[in-house]
């Protein structure tokens, strides 16, 4: 079996997956086909990954690759993991907007670094669709390449392939809900749904008990998660349910928390990148931008512990492959087409949902109406999604404008001449990253 990984020279994310895809024993013969267009970073991830391999004594091959199409070659399954305009872009992405008054802290999903990030991955996205439908078109692509929605909305409506979008926001919240009340996590029974980055707990049972009502009180009575999230506990305040994703993600996706810069302090935990400081992911890949080329020596002599075979992370994709292959059932949430499944968001947008892998194919489960202010929320972001998407199939500059007027913390901050100033100089900030623009 060949699995291609497209962004391989994301080093630390390429060896956890592929030690994850080999920790099943059915998988332990597989060909991994890593591609990346940073030919250092390449030979770089292929040597620890044949190591990590070789250490472990098993019979997986490693195949380097700077030619997308010929990694694609004969793949069951496609890994994305691109950064499409790496750090120089996602510069701009937080620079420029700030310049207009839009405090982001990662900038990735919403927002205008979200917006112009999305514009700038979905072209490369569906070339790679367009070469999996010539050299592999039954391959499963498994993408994690953000912003997550709108990069698995455009290739649903555009690609031609199969594909699901992965994040790990609710594995996260789930540890989060569990030790707020005190339970272990693997008792712990719960439904998720809405949009990436957005998904919210709107069912909590404990051993047949409904432990909703306990949200707010066990979060506000841990002193350590109280410090970490008080945008998220907000929400349960105002909301009532509990959201995805780390402070300073959610804080930027809405109109109410970084709107003005004498109050965004006290909503922002300074102990970790994702807390909410100004630019606080951008701080953190400018700081770990060379760990992996500063310690690959020590990974291949040894001196530096390496992931160990059965060492599984919680990320989806070697559980999808292994209930796929093997009929294990498996059970997690994905980002798929709603297709009535949240019956209260619109049609075709990207959904993160319960979905049931076995034998039988990846079967989401229809959800039905999300409490109607998470649904609202939701709204907000999909409303903004759905033009960028548009936009970034059609080239339409116009429908770019629209969508940062739309975009809730944008809208919140900018005047409509600021928006229009602002996304002109972002226009005009990516040379030869929006091909869809002329630009």
């Amino acid at each position: 079996m060949i699995v291609t990984m497209i962004g391989a020279g994301s080093v630390g994310f390429t060896r956890r997956l592929l030690m994850d895809i080999l920790a099943v024993p059915e998988f332990r013969d597989t060909e991994f086909h890593l591609m990346d267009i940073d030919a250092e970073r390449l030979e770089m991830v292929t040597n620890i990954c044949r190591k990590m391999i070789g250490d472990a004594k098993i019979s997986a091959k490693v195949t380097p690759h700077l030619d997308r199409r010929e990694s694609l070659k004969g793949a069951k399954y496609v890994f994305c993991t691109i950064r499409q305009g790496m750090l120089e872009a996602f510069v701009k992405d937080i620079e420029i907007p700030l310049k207009y008054g839009v405090d982001q802290c990662v900038g990735d999903t919403l927002g205008p670094g979200g917006i112009f990030y999305a514009l700038r991955t979905i072209p490369e996205l569906l070339d790679i669709a367009a070469d999996m439908r010539e050299v592999c078109p039954e391959a499963l692509l498994m993408n994690y390449a953000n912003p997550m929605a709108m990069n698995t909305w455009a290739l649903n409506q555009a690609g031609g392939i199969r594909v699901l979008g992965l994040c790990h926001g609710v594995q996260g919240g789930e540890h989060e809900i569990a030790t707020a009340l005190g339970i272990p996590k693997e008792e712990l029974d719960f439904v998720c749904a809405g949009i990436n980055h957005q998904t919210w707990f709107i069912k909590i049972g404990h051993k047949g008990r409904d432990m909703l009502p306990r949200i707010l009180e066990g979060f506000e009575n841990n002193p350590e998660l109280r410090e970490k999230e008080p945008c998220r506990i907000d929400m349960i305040r105002r909301f009532g349910y509990y959201s995805t994703e780390s402070n300073g993600h959610l804080s930027e996706y809405l109109p109410w928390y970084r709107k003005r810069p004498d109050e965004i302090e006290q909503w922002i935990y300074r102990g970790v990148w994702i807390g909410g400081e100004t630019g606080g992911y951008l701080r953190h890949c400018r700081e770990t931008q060379f760990y992996f080329r500063e310690n690959y020596q020590k990974w291949m002599r040894g001196e530096l512990e390496q992931i160990k075979l059965g060492e599984r992370s919680q990320e989806h994709g070697s559980y999808i492959m292994e209930g796929l292959e093997t009929g294990r059932r498996y059970r997690g949430c994905f980002n798929v087409a709603n297709t009535n499944l949240i019956s209260n968001l619109p049609h075709g947008c990207t959904v993160e949902l319960p979905c049931y892998v076995d034998y039988l194919g990846i079967q989401p489960v229809q959800v039905g109406d999300l409490p109607m202010q998470c649904a609202a929320v939701c709204r907000a972001s999909v409303t903004v999604q759905e033009m960028v998407v548009e936009a970034a199939l059609t080239g339409n500059k116009d429908l770019v404008k629209q969508a940062m007027l739309m975009d809730p913390l944008t809208s919140a901050v900018c005047t409509t001449d600021e928006v229009w100033k602002m996304t002109e100089e972002m226009f005009h900030a990516y040379p030869g990253l929006l091909p869809e623009f002329g630009l």
